[in-house]
């Protein structure tokens, strides 16, 4: 029960090497009208926790309608990234939630405070970057995936390290931005800023400058990082060529008409749990 709600979050523990050792978290945010269980099943992150010893965890949002039944076009689950966007009432408390959900790991499940990551799809994405600044003291870095950062002109207490990916022909978060269509819109357009600027955002926030170094840039994939930042932490940009709304190297039920393509030429579940593991809370 949080803020007058049940609210839940899945958890898969992965096999026990040490029972004394703490384990980290990566929270995995599924996206508008998704649910926790999609999200492990689209994204693979409980297979990689089981190789790699990690607690793979999924909250679920409310949706729009606390007091309806969920549904995908209907009344999707929706979390409250600061956007204003969607029929969420704006009193629900998202990273309030989210700060309970990682007492309750440290607590019940023996996770690593310093070791506690955060991921996110779409209106995940979205909520990934607000909880990264709202529990910067909390959270050792973020990897957010075809979302974008609606809340501005805040201030890290932390460095948080941002790794972020995203694909070329998304339709829904389109990375020169524009107008869109999304499939519960009822037709209706949203405008959406260009992807750069939320990475400028969080850019300045850690006092980058604006020098760059490529990362990789062949197979469909284009990686940049900016790693001259005066507060600390890094940030890393990823783009995959041909990838629509979907989650990179995993799966999707949506129609393709919807989303666009999917694609594996980035694993992004392998690619951002190689970026948190360098990456513990300083």
């Amino acid at each position: 029960m949080f803020g007058g709600y049940d609210r839940t979050f899945l958890v898969h523990v992965p096999p026990r090497r040490d029972d004394s050792s703490k384990l980290p978290v990566v929270i995995m945010l599924h996206g508008a009208g998704g649910s926790s269980e999609g999200a492990a099943r689209e994204t693979g992150w409980s297979v990689e926790a089981d190789k790699e010893g990690f607690l793979a965890v999924y909250p679920e949002a409310m949706p729009g309608r606390p007091g309806l039944p969920a549904s995908f076009l209907g009344n999707p689950r929706l979390w409250n990234d600061g956007s204003g966007r969607g029929r969420l009432a704006p009193t629900i408390d998202d990273t309030g939630f989210l700060g309970a959900v990682m007492d309750q790991l440290v607590k019940s499940y023996g996770a690593d405070p310093a070791r506690i990551y955060v991921t996110g799809m779409s209106n995940g994405a979205s909520m990934t970057f607000r909880t990264g600044i709202v529990l910067a003291n909390r959270v050792a870095a973020i990897a957010p995936v075809a979302g974008r950062l609606w809340v501005t002109d805040q201030q890290l207490p932390y460095p948080v390290p941002l790794l972020f990916i995203i694909g070329s022909a998304d339709p829904l978060n389109p990375i020169a931005g524009g107008d869109i269509k999304l499939p519960w819109g009822l037709g209706k357009t949203e405008h959406r800023g260009p992807i750069g600027d939320s990475l400028s955002e969080w850019r300045a926030m850690l006092g980058c400058t604006s020098d760059s170094r490529t990362l990789a840039d062949g197979g469909g994939v284009k990686a940049i990082e900016w790693d001259k930042c005066a507060k600390g932490g890094v940030v890393e940009y990823y783009t995959v060529d041909g990838l629509g709304h979907v989650w990179p190297g995993g799966t999707t039920r949506l129609p393709e008409r919807w989303i666009g393509k999917a694609s594996d030429k980035l694993d992004a579940t392998v690619v951002i749990w190689e970026f948190f593991k360098s990456h513990p809370r300083q």
